[in-house]
């Protein structure tokens, strides 16, 4: 019996010395959270919003189904359904040229993009997210600059479409361009913009901005159409459920 006391003893040794360092680090651990969550920088919404393109889920940024209580043309419902998602890209790729030009003082670092249609399938809209590097002030002079020079009217700054195929946007592209929005958020660093067109591929001559298709009396074959309501009615809800992700993210714990 007393020959198994010196290997009890060395147990007991050995599980007092993990015991410890299982405290010890389950003490750095709480202590590296705090370190993290008390710094006001770190949650702030430009780095919790710079960051988002990454660490919020795809299904929270485009979510699959858009409800649009109230946002057709004469307050009518809408309803919209995600087809697709795009690959995460730069701005090269998901911009025209000229608005890519037009966002680098703001330094474009992701764009995030996807496809909706209307609960008819009788049109289709593009939605994107520009993930920027800049911070405050820059947004600012951006937002001021868009609102000053109307930047958000010019048909030579209009927003890439993302073709999907084998769906009601296969022949979505640059001509079928019909209404668009670009809004430049100034809480978060990034650009909202949308673009939507007619899902059976019709070329559209004179594309018309969100606001002016949507104006009251508005008569052009693009207003008639709802393509106006269309663009914005998307844009904003997924504008909406950045805002109110990125908020969520940024509260201070209790």
């Amino acid at each position: 019996m007393h020959s198994r006391r010196p290997y009890r003893t060395a147990a007991a040794g050995v599980c007092a010395v993990l015991g410890l360092g299982l405290i010890g680090g389950a003490a750095t651990g709480s202590w590296l959270i705090s370190d993290s969550t008390a710094d006001p920088a770190a949650r702030s919404p430009y780095a919790v919003g710079r960051d988002a393109w990454h660490s919020i889920p795809v299904d929270t940024l485009f979510r699959r189904t858009l409800k649009g209580d109230g946002a057709g043309p004469g307050g009518a419902d809408r309803v919209w359904t995600r087809l697709a998602v795009a690959p995460d890209s730069g701005c090269a790729t998901a911009l025209d040229p000229l608005l890519a030009k037009t966002l680098r003082t703001v330094g474009c670092a992701h764009v995030l993009r996807a496809t909706y249609t209307d609960a008819t399938a009788s049109s289709v809209t593009t939605v994107g997210l520009v993930f920027t590097e800049a911070d405050t002030d820059a947004m600012r002079a951006l937002s001021t600059r868009f609102a000053d020079d109307h930047l958000d009217r010019r048909t030579d700054l209009l927003p890439r479409t993302y073709p999907v195929k084998d769906t009601p946007a296969v022949a979505f592209g640059n001509r079928q361009r019909a209404s668009w929005s670009v809004h430049v958020l100034t809480e978060v660093p990034v650009v909202v913009f949308s673009v939507s067109g007619f899902a059976d591929g019709r070329v559209t001559a004179s594309p018309q901005p969100a606001g002016q298709a949507m104006a009251s009396g508005a008569t052009t074959a693009v207003a008639q159409a709802g393509l106006g309501h269309e663009a914005k009615g998307v844009a904003d809800r997924v504008e909406r459920a950045l805002r109110t992700t990125v908020a969520d993210l940024t509260e201070k714990p209790e």
